[in-house]
C-alpha cells in the first residue's frame, strides 16, 4: 500500500533512504575519480530510462578519453561532456576552477518572457511585492501575481494578504514564466488555496538498490485545501509557463494543472521532476543529480516537462517583444475576461 505523507517527511525519507547505499572509495587518481563519478551514476541516478541513456556504453565511449588527459581541467572537461549526455538540468559537476551546467534544456528553446515588456506595457511599474512574489490588478479588474523564484520562503500570511487584495477581480493570472524552482515546501503553501478537498499532488520514489531501475514504492504526498479563499474555487486560473520554469516550478505547474479551474497557458516547462542530491569526489569535486523521480497525480514522470493544456500552447517571437507585446500575457487576459466574473 502507498504511504501518504507530507512533502516535508517524504523528503526525509528520501534522505535518509539515500544514505542506505554504500559508496565505494576510488583512489585520488584521474582514473579514479572518473570511475567513482561513472559509479555514482550508475548506482544513484533516477532517469537513465526516460533519458534513453545506454550509460555502460558512455563508460565505454568516455573513458579512453580519461585515460588521455594530462591535466585536471582537462579530465574535467571529460567529465563535463559524458554527463552532458543526460540532458538533465539538475546535473552539476563544481571544481575549485570551474563548474558544469548542462543548459541545453533550456537555451534550445523560445525564451517566451520579457521582464521589461511585463513591466512597462502591462503593469505600468506599479505593482505591490512581497519577498519573491509580484502582484497587481490588470485592466478589466483581471488578478495577476508573478512568482519569480521559489528560493525564498512564502508564508502563509504572505498569500493570504496578496489573495486578499485580489479576491473581487473577476479571475486570476499566476506567472511562474522564468521560476528556476527552490524549495517545494512553498508549493503546498500556494497551490492548496485552489484545491477543492484534500488532493493527492504528486508522489516520490527512491533508489532502493543499484540497479538502475531499483526504486521504492511511491510515497504519496497529499496537500490539505486552506478554506479561507473558497472563492478561488469557482474563478479561472490562468498558469504561464514557459521553458525556463523548471525544477520546484515545473512540480508547482504540475500540481496546479490538476485544479479543475485551472488552465495553463504558454510553452512546455522545462523539465527537472526529480529530487537532487550531492556527493563528493576524491579531489574535493562536488557532484549532484536527480536521485528520486517525481511523478504528477496521474502517475506521470514529469522530469521532460509539463505541457499547456490542450488549445493553449503559445509562444512570441522578437519581434512581438519589440512591439510591446506578450501573446502568452494576452492570451491569459483574454481568458480571464472570457470566463471570469
Amino acid at each position: 500500500m502507498k504511504k501518504s505523507l507530507t512533502a516535508l517527511a517524504a523528503a526525509i525519507c528520501l534522505l535518509f533512504a539515500a544514505g542506505c547505499h554504500e559508496i565505494e572509495e576510488y583512489p585520488n587518481t584521474y582514473m579514479g575519480n572518473f570511475d567513482q563519478l561513472w559509479q555514482l551514476f550508475d548506482e544513484h541516478y533516477c532517469f537513465f530510462e526516460e533519458k534513453g541513456v545506454d550509460w555502460d556504453s558512455i563508460y565505454a565511449q568516455y573513458r579512453p578519453r580519461a585515460l588521455n588527459c594530462r591535466s585536471t581541467q582537462e579530465l574535467f572537461g571529460v567529465c563535463s561532456d559524458m554527463l552532458s549526455e543526460l540532458r538533465d538540468g539538475h546535473v552539476n559537476l563544481s571544481s575549485w576552477f570551474n563548474t558544469f551546467y548542462y543548459r541545453a534544456w533550456w537555451s534550445d528553446y523560445p525564451q517566451n518572457f520579457n521582464e521589461r515588456v511585463l513591466q512597462e506595457n502591462y503593469l505600468y511599474f506599479n505593482y505591490d511585492q512581497l519577498g519573491p512574489i509580484t502582484f497587481a490588478i490588470l485592466p478589466s479588474n483581471i488578478g495577476y501575481i508573478r512568482i519569480s523564484s521559489f528560493d525564498s520562503g512564502i508564508g502563509e500570511g504572505n498569500m493570504n494578504a496578496i489573495l486578499a487584495k485580489l479576491i473581487r477581480t473577476r479571475g486570476l493570472i499566476i506567472d511562474i514564466r522564468d521560476n528556476g524552482g527552490g524549495s517545494m515546501t512553498n508549493i503546498e503553501t500556494i497551490a492548496r488555496r485552489f484545491m477543492h478537498g484534500r488532493t493527492l499532488a504528486y508522489s516520490i520514489r527512491h533508489k532502493d538498490g543499484k540497479g538502475h531501475n531499483d526504486f521504492s514504492e511511491p510515497y504519496d504526498v497529499y496537500f490539505e485545501p486552506q478554506a479561507d479563499f473558497l472563492l478561488w474555487l469557482n474563478k479561472p486560473v490562468a498558469l504561464l509557463t514557459n521553458r525556463s520554469t523548471f525544477s520546484a516550478a515545473n512540480v508547482f505547474a504540475a500540481v496546479l494543472k490538476e485544479c479543475p479551474q485551472v488552465t495553463v497557458i504558454g510553452a512546455r516547462t522545462g523539465g527537472g521532476g526529480g529530487m537532487p542530491l550531492s556527493y563528493e569526489l576524491p579531489f574535493g569535486w562536488g557532484v549532484r543529480m536527480s536521485a528520486a523521480p517525481i511523478h504528477d497525480a496521474r502517475g506521470n514522470c514529469i522530469e521532460n516537462g509539463v505541457d499547456p493544456t490542450p488549445g493553449y500552447e503559445v509562444n512570441f517571437t522578437d519581434e512581438d517583444s519589440a512591439a510591446g507585446r506578450d501573446p502568452i500575457l494576452d492570451t491569459a487576459i483574454a481568458f480571464i475576461a472570457a470566463h471570469g466574473f
